[in-house]
């Protein structure tokens, strides 16, 4: 069996936890800060986490990671 690919979009957008979770980083912390409210802000500063039904589909995008 060949070796799978990793998805490159995928790779650079996700990283897998030790738990086996994966994380992302949340939108709206590129521009137009000044007018974008604090709490919005605030909450994008976290890290997320991919929903259960989501992470199979991007664990089988990064076989290696």
């Amino acid at each position: 069996m060949p070796k799978q690919k990793t998805h490159s979009g995928a790779k650079k957008r996700f990283k897998l936890t030790k738990n086996g979770l994966v994380k992302y980083q949340k939108t709206n912390k590129r521009h137009r800060l000044t007018q974008k409210d604090h709490k919005r802000k605030r909450i994008a500063r976290n890290m997320g986490v991919a929903g259960s039904a989501n992470a199979a589909t991007l664990k089988e995008l990064m076989p290696y990671k």
